[in-house]
């Protein structure tokens, strides 16, 4: 004899929208409602990237008006001899992809913290634009680092 006094299965219950399994409710933010919210590396890096080629684009915009930017996580394979790209630049499509983890991670910086890394993910763009364009990094905006 079954220990068990169910004779049918259990109906299923309705749950409410927005509602975890076990009726709580969902999670709120980590930071709260009265915090900003957090910043990702990700965040960073994707920012940094569009506010660098938004400034080449208007210093640059008849050789910049077409080409393609492109962020992705890695490069497909490492170059012997060379290592890990940090950006490919496809000059027959006007097309440059800049990969996040080598440039974040590879990186050997001095400092390490929010402005040297803009500095140096600015540094991969300016340098992957420069290489796309057939110029020196330093010919494409010489008004920008006029300070240094």
């Amino acid at each position: 004899m079954s220990r068990s006094r169910r004779s049918a299965a259990p109906e299923p219950t309705v749950r409410g929208r927005g509602r975890d399994r076990h009726g709580r409710g969902i999670r709120s933010s980590a930071t709260g409602p009265f915090l900003p919210p957090l910043r990702t590396r990700i965040d960073l890096f994707d920012t940094t990237i569009a506010s660098t080629i938004e400034y080449l684009r208007g210093v640059w915009p008849e050789e910049l008006g077409k080409s393609v930017f492109e962020v992705a996580s890695g490069p497909p394979s490492v170059i012997p001899g060379v290592g890990v790209e940090r950006w490919m630049v496809t000059p027959e499509t006007n097309r440059v992809v800049f990969y996040r983890l080598p440039i974040q991670r590879l990186s050997r910086l001095h400092e390490n913290d929010e402005i040297h890394q803009r500095m140096m993910i600015e540094t991969c763009v300016f340098r992957g634009v420069a290489e796309l364009l057939g110029k020196d990094p330093w010919d494409l905006a010489p008004d920008r680092f006029r300070h240094f």
